[in-house]
């Protein structure tokens, strides 16, 4: 069972939100709701997730603000942001504090909600098209300075971005090279170091702009 929780100040939403996930998606639970930071952090402390579905918009503390403290005081849960304040700089903040996904409201889907949830709690990073769109924009920017460095691959890390180009998740990339989980994660850490970069999308599209792999 997938342990969730919901932080958005809009009753509406976590109702709507929590009455999908009942009616689609029986591996996952809604173990708690929060309106605010305050009640989340107060929530939190008493009750154990997975994943949690957090606006960027808040009463108290700003979406931004709560993913910072979470990586300090909740390192293991991980962050899906769901919201229609999907400008270049706040998905830019948000990437870089380390969220694992990001869903706009105006476009994501009851689909895409549950294929985020799972794909995220599976060790990867699920993020909707128009959200995809804008971390093109911000990659685009960063390749300019990318380009200036000369970046060597090793020959599983070039297997890992191919496999992560067919849009395989780190179970089956694990399956396909025979090799851990954990290992397929750490050859990925060190690529996103290696590019200065957070998340799987700018890792294949350097890839890809930089001929390192090729469309299949």
């Amino acid at each position: 069972m997938i342990n969730t929780i919901i932080c958005d100040d809009h009753l509406l939403f976590r109702l709507g939100i929590k009455a999908i996930i009942e009616a689609k998606y029986a591996d996952i639970k809604i173990v708690g709701e929060a309106d605010c930071g305050a009640a989340l952090f107060d929530l939190l402390k008493k009750t154990a997730a997975d994943i949690l579905l957090l606006d960027v918009k808040l009463p108290d503390m700003s979406g931004i603000e709560i993913a910072k403290k979470l990586k300090i005081d909740f390192p293991n849960l991980k962050i899906l942001t769901i919201s229609s304040e999907n400008s270049a700089e706040t998905v830019k903040q948000l990437i870089d504090i380390g969220v694992n996904g990001f869903i706009s409201k105006r476009q994501g889907s009851t689909d895409d909600l549950g294929a985020a949830i799972r794909a995220i709690v599976s060790g990867e990073e699920y993020f909707g098209r128009d959200i995809s769109s804008v971390i093109y924009d911000i990659f685009v920017a960063k390749r300019a300075i990318c380009a200036e460095k000369k970046i060597e691959f090793t020959d599983k890390e070039r297997e890992i971005i191919a496999h992560c180009q067919k849009g395989l998740q780190c179970k089956e990339i694990a399956d396909r090279m025979n090799i851990s989980q954990n290992t397929v994660n750490t050859h990925k850490k060190n690529i996103f170091e290696k590019l200065g970069i957070n998340n799987t999308m700018e890792m294949v599209q350097y890839a890809l702009k930089n001929k390192i792999i090729e469309i299949n």
